[in-house]
């Protein structure tokens, strides 16, 4: 019974997370779809980044804390793959017919390396480079995990860091290659590793003991472009922000804000709405003069987060069952195969 409890109290505490996927994903649509200020202000630009920083934060900590405690690459690329791939080829299917684009670039997006040079994005499927960022993470955790097992792991602050640092060597503040971004999900990485106790006590307790409002400030200003040397420390802000929530479980405003039913609802169908969001904005609905597109800006969301319900509980669901049953079948399979031997 103790160890259900345990269990029970890290779910508990990690529903905080849905929270910020929730909050994350409203952040990208407002930095596409609404305007958030004069334009002097680049408030746009900087929500962009603030929404994706906490998206890969929060990637890169569940990815690592479930190969943290299951070890099981095949287990891992099974849900992840029949998680992400289905939604995501029947939307690249389709705007890529649409848009009469050749074989390169359906090679690349579906293979998830659009976001390679030579650059093979077109407008509507433009924002699909977070996910070669996600499904490239993926593979390559994997490899590490396959050659090192867990020890693998350990080696993502140290990657982070390359990564970061390579970030300034290029003096490039935001982009969307993998080599220029990967250091947000590593970033999260770090955090799982922190709370899973392999990084010392002490990274844990400084995270409940830092201010909120300090990190809010700070991650805020490391979003925006005008922000200098600030926009190399974004995944680290990020992830400390995401960690206090989690250091602290439900004591404060901030934690309970994450806890709302509406960001959950909301984080339910994230994906969903992240994927679809990129083909309505270049339809009618997102189309025409500055006060005719943003007339029809109540539709267009109505009509998006329709869709992403029906995607998410109707189409996606389908597959994500699918895919823990096979893996399921596969681990039933390998352990028989080790006793049978």
């Amino acid at each position: 019974m103790a160890s259900v409890a345990i269990a029970q109290t890290e779910a508990d505490r990690y529903q905080v997370l849905d929270g910020w996927r929730g909050m994350s994903i409203l952040i990208v649509l407002a930095a596409h779809l609404l305007p958030l200020g004069p334009k002097s202000w680049q408030l746009n630009e900087a929500a962009g980044p603030l929404g994706m920083s906490l998206f890969f934060t929060l990637s890169g900590f569940l990815i690592t804390n479930f190969l943290l405690k299951k070890q099981n690459v095949l287990d891992f690329l099974i849900r992840r793959l029949f998680r992400i791939v289905p939604l995501a080829w029947l939307y690249i299917v389709i705007v890529l017919f649409f848009a009469q684009s050749n074989i390169d670039q359906y090679m690349a997006h579906l293979f998830f390396y659009a976001n390679w040079p030579p650059m093979q994005l077109t407008a509507m499927t433009s924002h699909l480079w977070s996910l070669c960022v996600e499904m490239q993470f993926y593979m390559g955790i994997a490899f590490l995990v396959l050659l090192l097992k867990g020890r693998g792991l350990l080696l993502i602050p140290v990657l982070c860091l390359i990564a970061t640092l390579y970030r300034v060597h290029d003096g490039v503040y935001v982009a969307i290659n993998t080599w220029y971004r990967v250091d947000e999900i590593l970033a999260g990485g770090i955090l799982a590793l922190s709370f899973n106790d392999k990084l010392g006590i002490y990274s844990k307790k400084f995270l409940g003991w830092i201010s909120q409002w300090i990190l809010i400030v700070l991650f805020l200003l490391s979003c925006h472009p005008e922000s200098g040397f600030m926009n190399y420390f974004r995944p680290y802000l990020a992830a400390m922000l995401i960690g206090s929530t989690l250091a602290r479980h439900s004591s404060n405003h901030i934690s309970r804000l994450m806890n709302s039913k509406i960001l959950f609802y909301v984080a339910s169908i994230s994906y969903a709405l992240y994927v679809i969001h990129g083909g309505l904005r270049y339809t009618w609905l997102g189309e025409g003069e500055t006060l005719e597109k943003y007339i029809k800006r109540p539709i267009l969301l109505a009509v998006l987060f329709v869709l992403a319900h029906l995607s998410t509980f109707y189409y996606e669901k389908k597959f994500i069952s699918f895919g823990k049953a096979l893996s399921l079948r596969v681990q039933k399979k390998s352990q028989s195969n080790i006793v049978v031997n």
